[in-house]
């Protein structure tokens, strides 16, 4: 077996490290690169740092056979894929220096006919940006080298499903790029292979996400309008869903992850005054999460006002969408915040499922925080949680539909 790896995947978190899984299944010598040590040496021990179904095995196949290595820096290979944070310095400017750290780490290595790809969401025109950082200080490899954008688009809990059956949009600086790309993915991929230029496949990754957070905006906007008309949102939304040409989503407390919480930020900061849809949908799920906050907040109230004591409360739920361990940018996260930020010395079980411990919370299982809380307040529809028979004189707030 030849031990030169053939792909560089620098990011090991929840897409890199099924990424660089996903090509090493097929027999692909992979180097993964992380700048946390620890996550180094979990992958090296053939273990995950994760929570996603199917990738624990993944990754210990691979690495059992020699496919996957982890390290903190890069080896010279054939093909490099860049797949890091994108964040945010402030809701005003997407911060891509992780992006430029990673490819500057990669710029010594890289030679002619090597293949660059960047699959980190990003803003529009960040392809052609670390193009001109590498020819600005590697100029011999201009027009010998291939370079393109493909964001990926799969779902936590299934993205070792979707790796492989997704579509994916793929677009490089000039069509030999574009082709170069494509003939790299068409290995793993069965999904069909769109291509298209660099600008417009960035531009695709937000436009999905954007497209999700507006439509999930208008069922939390129907949720804020219902709860003061004194309406079942979820019943109005199933029978509205029965006319044929009617798909509402279903609303919740806020909308998180890296994706939908986080990408429409990237359209309204480069464009603010031709986004606004865009930015009004991000301002009615970030409202909701506060709202959710304010009506456990008047719920607690009542409750004291009723029986002359603190009430004790069970937030349910941490992550940003049901079953998976991921908090980033959740909403659920940010109401316990703000609802333990409020406290006054009342007893609050905070539960999360699918994490052993947090930093920050002290967590409770499901059982003792259900049979010993006056007020449960559902955040985050967690199969755990359909599974409780909750008695009949606990205060309910569902915020998810638990049912």
């Amino acid at each position: 077996m030849n031990n030169k790896p053939e792909v560089v995947m620098v990011g090991l978190g929840y897409i890199g490290l099924p990424t660089a899984a996903l090509v090493a299944q097929n027999k692909v010598q992979v180097h993964g690169v992380d700048i946390n040590p620890a996550v180094v040496e979990t992958i090296n021990a053939g273990k995950i740092h994760i929570v996603e179904p199917e990738l624990d095995q993944a990754v210990e196949t691979a690495v059992k056979q020699g496919y996957l290595k982890a390290a903190t820096t890069p080896v010279e290979a054939n093909t490099y894929l860049i797949v890091v944070p994108t964040p945010f310095k402030d809701k005003n400017e997407p911060d891509i220096s992780f992006v430029q750290s990673a490819t500057e780490a990669v710029i010594p290595l890289l030679k002619e006919d090597d293949l660059y790809i960047i699959e980190s969401t990003s803003p529009i025109g960040t392809t052609e940006r670390m193009m001109a950082l590498i020819f600005e200080k590697r100029p011999e490899l201009k027009d010998k080298i291939h370079i393109a954008y493909c964001p990926e688009r799969v779902l936590p809990g299934n993205v070792m499903y979707e790796l492989v059956n997704n579509d994916r949009v793929i677009g490089g600086v000039d069509s030999a790029s574009t082709n170069k790309a494509v003939e790299f993915y068409a290995q793993f991929i069965q999904g069909k292979l769109h291509k298209t230029n660099a600008r417009t496949a960035e531009m695709c990754k937000l436009v999905e996400n954007s497209s999700r957070d507006v439509q999930i905006a208008f069922a939390n906007e129907l949720s804020l309008i219902c709860d003061k008309a004194d309406i079942n949102v979820w019943e109005l939304i199933e029978l509205a869903n029965k006319h044929p040409r009617v798909n509402i989503l279903q609303p919740g407390c806020g909308v998180g992850g890296h994706c939908i919480a986080v990408d429409p930020y990237f359209i309204v900061a480069d464009y603010p005054m031709e986004s606004k849809i865009i930015g009004t949908a991000r301002e009615i799920n970030n409202y909701k999460s506060f709202w959710c906050a304010e009506k456990i907040k008047s719920t607690k109230m009542e409750f004291e006002l009723k029986h002359g004591r603190k009430p004790s409360i069970a937030l349910m739920g941490l992550a940003f969408k049901p079953n998976i361990d991921d908090l980033r940018e959740s909403p659920a996260k940010y109401i316990a915040q703000k609802v333990l930020q409020n406290s006054n010395d009342e007893e609050y079980f905070i539960v999360e499922p699918n994490i052993k411990s947090h930093k920050v919370f002290k967590l409770t299982d499901v059982e003792k925080a259900v049979k010993e809380a006056d007020i449960i307040a559902f955040l985050v529809a967690h199969d755990e949680f359909k599974k409780v028979q909750v008695p009949k004189d606990k205060i309910v707030l569902d915020f998810c539909n638990v049912g």
